[in-house]
């Protein structure tokens, strides 16, 4: 029982390892909050309409969530 645990819990991280999304900076940054703008930089998001792929996991999508009226993210 403990082997179908891990194999699942495997399957799982590969599934979500090979999953991407692209975010783009559709909104102007400038004037905005300061942890805003960090999580702009840490996304690899410096000019308007620029996008990036990155990996689907959560930390990901904390600082997504951070910046969601700025962006305009997809599943790739």
């Amino acid at each position: 029982m403990a082997e179908k645990k891990v194999k699942s819990a495997v399957e799982s991280s590969e599934k979500t390892s090979t999953q991407n999304l692209k975010v783009t900076l559709v909104k102007s940054k400038s004037g905005r909050l300061q942890n805003q703008l960090r999580t702009l930089e840490a996304l690899g998001l410096g000019k308007l309409n620029s996008s990036v792929i990155v990996p689907d996991n959560d930390a990901i999508r904390g600082m997504i969530f951070v910046v969601k009226h700025l962006v305009k993210v997809e599943n790739v």
